[in-house]
């Protein structure tokens, strides 16, 4: 099975002998250019010979190889490569040496076709929701990834992936440093304990959030934002008619699986600490909520109060697409997966 979507369409187009087809398959996709280590050419040229020529090779996301702690991908798109191919007689091997293998030519017409194709096809959109067949689809590991897929869906990157990168080794590392101040193992993990501790949602408000919960009439005033964000989302889908948000931490709890992968990219933790720490998230999730529609708008409510502030602008427009994505596509994780 093709571990994605991406290498499903590109097998069938070989398939075919689709030409066109092939790069319709990867022209709107990021693809994965190995990183040279020292003493390496800075391109890796071979002789492939189901070729039969020199080619660079590129893989697919679904492709990358499972995470080694000094192997690092940059990423490139098509147009990139067609703007910048170093010689007409080459070839772009695509995952070389796998059954989702693809060679193009690449002659400046074959190129002048990537570009056309690309502008067709466009940029991948964010708001997708990618499964990889190949990683964690059921238990704990998925039960935490699956905290963080909304902001997988927000990428357009697979939801249950521990792996080589997020989107890649010098992207991620400078998420977790621009974002996070994160720039070493240390202050990962004191990050890491801040976010399963839920430390980073307003405290005031969290606190009324769990008294309602307990005993609704004993709670502390709710600051009126919250209410008018609960009523917006019983009209728009995200709270059933009489439903509440019970806490505001399933925001810290995504951040904290995306903290984790993040970290994995970076190289400031290795799988098995990853693995871990991700099984920590699902199991502070249980601990406040008591389903997926619970923790879906907790995680809501704790981004609107941090990003849109009462504008009901794109903010919450993406806040109810990435909702609808995960409570309603029958492939979704918080659909298949129980929460506990």
């Amino acid at each position: 099975m093709p571990p994605t979507d991406t290498e499903r369409r590109l097998c069938e187009a070989t398939a075919r002998g689709d030409w066109d087809g092939q790069v319709a398959a990867i022209a709107g996709e990021d693809l994965y250019l190995a990183v040279p280590q020292q003493g390496q050419d800075p391109l890796p040229v071979y002789d492939d010979p189901a070729a039969g020529a020199k080619c660079i090779p590129v893989l697919t996301r679904g492709m990358l190889p499972p995470w080694q702690p000094q192997q690092f991908f940059d990423r490139v798109s098509v147009e990139e490569l067609a703007q910048d191919w170093p010689n007409d007689k080459w070839r772009l091997a695509v995952n070389p040496g796998t059954p989702c293998a693809a060679y193009l030519a690449a002659s400046p017409g074959h190129r002048a076709g990537w570009l056309r194709v690309r502008a067709q096809v466009g940029v991948r959109p964010g708001g997708l929701l990618v499964t990889h067949y190949g990683s964690a689809l059921h238990g704990p590991v998925a039960q935490g990834l699956a905290c963080g897929a909304p902001i997988a869906v927000h990428h357009s990157v697979p939801w249950n992936e521990l792996g080589t990168a997020f989107l890649d080794h010098a992207a991620d590392a400078q998420t977790l440093r621009d974002q996070w101040s994160v720039t070493d193992p240390a202050t990962w993990q004191q990050r890491l304990d801040q976010l399963l501790g839920g430390q980073f949602v307003p405290a005031e408000t969290e606190t009324a959030l769990r008294a309602r919960a307990r005993d609704a009439a004993e709670s502390p005033a709710l600051p009126e934002l919250v209410t008018r964000y609960e009523e917006r989302f019983r009209a728009d889908g995200l709270l059933p008619a009489d439903g509440r948000v019970v806490s505001l931490v399933a925001l810290d709890h995504a951040h904290a699986v995306n903290l984790v992968r993040w970290g994995l990219s970076a190289r400031l933790c290795a799988p098995p600490q990853a693995e871990q720490a991700v099984q920590q998230v699902a199991a502070r999730a249980r601990e406040v909520y008591g389903s997926w529609e619970e923790f879906a708008a907790g995680y809501a409510l704790g981004r609107m109060l941090a990003f849109d502030n009462g504008w009901f602008g794109p903010q919450y427009a993406e806040a109810v697409h990435l909702h609808r994505v995960l409570t309603q596509d029958p492939s979704s994780p918080w659909r298949g997966l129980p929460f506990s």
